[in-house]
């Protein structure tokens, strides 16, 4: 397990905090690279990181928590608790803003989300920046992304509970299960062994962007050890926290395997309850297989995707799995004839499609409006990338014609149709 995070370390593309749990028997609980270059500190398992969007579920806990004590219902109009509410909110539940189906649009794909992020704005104020604006579709028909819709429920609980949102999660989640290294994240309170964060640029690491912490609000204002993130998956999943019925509303998926700020799945026939998250300077991944008790926690100080593939890779050693790095991976050269049968579009999902180019003698890929990449061959259907760790599978009819490829990614797989030429 260590090898694995270390070759994410010699690459530069990760610093911060694993940890690995079976039960309480904790596998792996180290810190790697620094929590301030400046001062060249390490990274240790009680350093504090910013956990973004890992927060949402903290929030999802607290309106069950709500709900358990008579205060709402998840049936309830958000109307209700949001008194300038427009009327075309009037169809959206709270069950709506847990599952991002409420269609209100996301706050922070605004264009003014740039300016708005770096001033002091009360979770009221920052709602009406998307109050006024359509709803993306009606109300439970799909589930879209939304930061917007956890400002709300962080309003809500507020409203509901008569608090402020960071005194009602210290004081029914992190007092009660004892997460003494968890807080509401701040500009201008000195918080002892909280990281500094980083984001890569061509020179190497720089001091990531600012954003003032009163944006992300429910949405992704916590922070948190990998210490304090195993105390939680234990008392939320060992019944210290909620009633076994909100547990289980908590983690079923309503619709793209997303239930109460966390996604549930099945990858490689095990069931797994995880989230990422993203905010300035940090990106973060928890990850819970509650048929073993797994814990998995993976939390960097500099952004970029490899918690999310370190956390996979981990999870697939500890149940006995084999990982081959990317640094073990052989490429081989593969004729033009060989490459071309590949050349073409596949469609990842709808409206969303990859393209197979050769240039020169090698083949690239292109994800959407991303950049090209390129692909090196591993055999003559297996192909790997190199600068995100992802694999590609082709597969071919009885005439030979390729028909789809597989793709590989974050311990998660793909299909892929290859749309007529």
């Amino acid at each position: 397990m260590e090898e694995v995070v270390q070759s994410y370390v010699r690459d530069k593309s990760f610093m911060g905090t694993v940890l690995v749990a079976r039960g309480t028997d904790v596998i792996l609980n180290k810190g790697f690279g620094s929590a301030n270059l400046e001062w060249n500190i390490p990274n240790t398992p009680t350093t504090k990181f910013r956990l973004g969007s890992i927060t949402k579920q903290f929030t999802a806990a607290s309106i069950l928590l709500l709900e358990e004590r008579g205060k709402l219902k998840l049936e309830d109009p958000i109307k209700k608790y949001v008194s300038d509410a427009p009327a075309a909110w009037d169809g959206i539940t709270i069950f709506n803003l847990l599952t991002h189906s409420s269609g209100i649009p996301n706050f922070t794909a605004l264009p003014d989300y740039s300016s708005m992020k770096v001033r002091d704005t009360p979770v009221a104020k920052a709602i009406t920046v998307v109050r006024d604006k359509p709803l993306d579709f009606p109300p439970g028909e799909k589930m879209s992304y939304s930061n917007s819709g956890y400002l709300v429920l962080g309003y809500v609980i507020e409203q509901v509970a008569g608090t402020s949102y960071e005194k009602f999660v210290t004081e029914n989640i992190f007092t009660p299960l004892g997460m003494k290294d968890s807080g509401y994240d701040s500009n201008t309170v000195v918080i002892p062994r909280r990281a500094a964060g980083y984001t890569p640029s061509p020179g190497g690491p720089v001091n990531a962007g600012y954003i003032h912490m009163s944006i992300p609000h429910g949405a992704g204002a916590l922070y948190s050890t990998t210490e304090d993130l195993l105390r939680w998956e234990q008392g939320l999943f060992d019944g210290k926290l909620l009633a076994p019925a909100s547990l289980a509303k908590m983690t079923t998926p309503f619709k793209s395997d997303y239930a109460f700020g966390l996604i549930v799945r099945t990858a490689s026939n095990r069931k797994v309850v995880q989230h990422g998250g993203g905010i300035e300077g940090f990106n973060t991944y928890l990850a819970y297989y509650p048929d073993n008790k797994l814990t998995v926690a993976v939390l960097a100080n500099l952004n970029g995707e490899a918690p999310g593939q370190i956390g996979a890779k981990l999870a697939d050693l500890a149940f006995g799995g084999t990982v081959k790095l990317t640094s073990e991976r052989k490429e081989i050269a593969l004729p033009i004839a060989a490459l071309s049968k590949y050349v073409g579009t596949y469609e990842v999902a709808p409206g969303v499609n990859m393209v197979m180019r050769l240039d020169g003698d090698h083949l690239t890929t292109q994800l959407a409006q991303q950049p090209q990449i390129p692909v090196f061959a591993e055999s003559e259907t297996k192909f790997f990338l190199k600068v995100v760790d992802a694999q590609l599978e082709f597969f071919t009819d009885a005439n030979g014609a390729v028909t789809h490829a597989v793709m590989f990614q974050n311990g998660r797989e793909r299909k892929v149709m290859r749309l007529p030429q």
